[in-house]
C-alpha cells in the first residue's frame, strides 16, 4: 500500500494477539522476581498485605488502560501517546510530554540488553559450565553479547510487523509458561514445608512478627507496585499498524492489563503461600531476597535455574516491544515536522519506519551503562549473605558480588519507596 505521494506507508498487519503480546512484553520483566518481596524492606510494615496492595495497585492501571483504549480507538496512529497529547494540547507540548518517555525507554533498552548477560553467566555457573561462565565475565564478551542482543531486536523490528509478531507472541506465552513454574511450586508447597526446610538447612525457625494493618504502608506499597503495570501504552504506539484498530486496540489493551494483573497476583500469592511473610520481611532487612532464592529452599537446583531462565526470557522479550514503541514515537514526531522528515521514512518492502528504528537502536547503544557491574543471579557457594547487589542462588540465599558488603540496616533506616 502506498500513499498518494507514492511514498510507502506503515502496514496495518498487526492483529489482536500481536498487539497484546506487545503490551505484555513491555510490561512483564524480571522485576516480578524481586519487587513483591523486597517491598518488605522498602515499605516497612506492609507485612502480609502485599497481595491486597498489588490488587489495589491494579485499579488505577485498569483505569489508565481504559483511557488509553478510548483514545487508541479514536486516534489509531503511530506514536499514540504523543498523538493524544499533541492533538489535545499542541504538537510542541505533546513532544515535551513524550520525549522523556522516549529517552527513558532508550536508556532502558541499553540497560536491559547489558544486564541480560549476568543471567546467562550465572545459569552457566549453576550448570557447571565454569569456563563459559568465566568467559562471560570478561568485558569485551559481555559487551559483544549485549550489542548482539540489542541489534537482533532492531533487526526484528526492521523485518516488518509480520516477523515481529512471530517473535513476540511466542515470547509472551513462554514468559507465562515459565512463570507458571513459580506459581505451581508456590502452591504445591506450604509454610510448613518451608519451615521444615529452613530448620534442616540452617537450624533456625521463623520469628513471629506483628501483622497490624497500617493504611500508610499499604498506600505506599500500592504506589510502588503500580509501576509494575507500566508498559501497556506500547500498544497505543503501534496504533498505525493495527488491523481493525477501533476493535483490536482497546481489546488488546484490556487483554494485556488483565492477563498481566492475573499473572502478577498468582505469582506473588504463590511465593507467599510457600514462604511465610515473616521470613521474607525479616530477611529483606538483612539482604536482597528474590523468588528463586526463596523457593530455592524447597526446589532442587534445576528448577531454580528454570526460574532464573524465566527471568532472562522476561528481560529479553522487552527489547523488541520497547524498540517498537520508541521508533513509532520518533516516526510520529517526524510526521508532524518536529523531527526531520527523513525519520518518518518507511521501508518500501518491509513497511517499517527503518530510520526511526535504527536511530532508536543507536541511542540505546550510546547509553554508557556498559560498565555497570550487574547482578550475579546464581552465585558460587561461600560468599557473604549481605550486600547491595542482589543475586539469585540455588541454595536459597541472595548475595552480592559487585560491591563491598554493607552493615546490616536497622528497620527504622528504611523509608517507604
Amino acid at each position: 500500500m502506498m500513499e498518494r505521494s507514492g511514498r510507502a506507508s506503515l502496514a496495518r498487519e498487526m492483529g489482536v494477539l500481536g498487539l497484546t503480546a506487545t503490551g505484555v512484553c513491555a510490561m512483564v520483566g524480571a522485576g516480578i522476581n524481586i519487587i513483591p518481596f523486597m517491598i518488605q524492606r522498602n515499605v516497612p510494615g506492609i507485612g502480609p498485605y502485599v497481595l491486597p496492595a498489588f490488587l489495589f495497585a491494579a485499579l488505577p492501571a485498569i483505569l489508565a488502560g481504559l483511557a488509553y483504549a478510548i483514545l487508541a480507538s479514536a486516534m489509531p496512529r503511530a506514536g499514540g501517546s504523543y498523538v493524544y497529547a499533541s492533538r489535545g494540547l499542541s504538537p510542541y507540548l505533546g513532544f515535551v510530554a513524550s520525549f522523556s518517555q522516549w529517552f527513558a525507554l532508550c536508556i532502558a533498552i541499553g540497560v536491559v540488553s547489558y544486564v541480560l548477560v549476568p543471567f546467562i553467566r550465572d545459569i552457566a555457573v549453576a550448570a557447571g559450565w565454569q569456563s563459559a561462565a568465566a568467559t562471560l565475565e570478561t568485558g569485551p564478551v559481555r559487551l559483544a553479547i549485549s550489542l548482539g542482543v540489542l541489534w537482533t531486536a532492531v533487526a526484528a523490528n526492521l523485518r516488518g510487523i509480520v516477523f515481529y509478531q512471530r517473535l513476540v507472541v511466542p515470547l509472551m506465552f513462554l514468559t507465562f509458561a515459565l512463570g507458571g513454574v513459580v506459581i505451581v511450586a508456590g502452591f504445591w508447597f506450604d509454610a510448613g514445608d518451608f519451615s521444615t526446610a529452613l530448620m534442616a538447612r540452617e537450624g533456625r525457625s521463623i520469628a513471629e512478627l506483628p501483622d497490624t494493618f497500617m493504611p500508610w504502608p499499604f498506600m505506599s506499597a500500592s504506589a510502588v507496585l503500580f509501576a509494575s503495570f507500566i508498559g501497556f501504552d506500547a500498544i497505543a504506539q503501534a496504533g498505525g499498524e493495527a488491523r481493525q484498530p477501533g476493535r483490536n486496540l482497546p481489546l488488546a489493551i484490556g487483554l494485556a492489563v488483565g492477563s498481566v494483573a492475573v499473572f502478577y497476583l498468582l505469582f506473588t500469592a504463590a511465593v507467599y503461600h510457600a514462604v511465610p511473610w515473616q521470613y521474607v520481611a525479616a530477611e529483606a532487612l538483612a539482604r536482597d531476597v528474590t523468588a528463586p532464592g526463596l523457593l530455592g529452599y524447597l526446589l532442587p537446583p534445576f528448577w531454580t535455574i528454570v526460574i532464573v531462565s524465566a527471568a532472562a526470557v522476561a528481560l529479553a522479550k522487552d527489547l523488541p516491544a520497547m524498540l517498537l514503541a520508541t521508533s513509532r514515537l520518533m516516526f510520529a514526531w517526524a510526521e508532524d515536522g518536529i523531527f526531520p522528515k527523513v525519520v518518518a521514512s518507511v521501508h518500501p518492502r518491509h513497511r517499517t519506519p527503518h530510520v526511526a528504528v535504527v536511530a532508536s537502536g543507536a541511542m540505546a547503544t550510546l547509553r554508557r551503562n556498559w560498565q555497570s557491574p550487574g547482578r550475579r543471579l546464581l552465585p558460587r557457594c561461600g560468599h557473604s549473605r549481605h550486600g547491595d547487589a542482589g543475586e539469585f542462588s540455588v541454595d536459597g540465599r541472595v548475595r552480592a558480588h559487585a560491591a563491598p558488603a554493607q552493615p546490616q540496616p536497622r528497620a527504622r533506616d528504611h523509608g517507604a519507596a
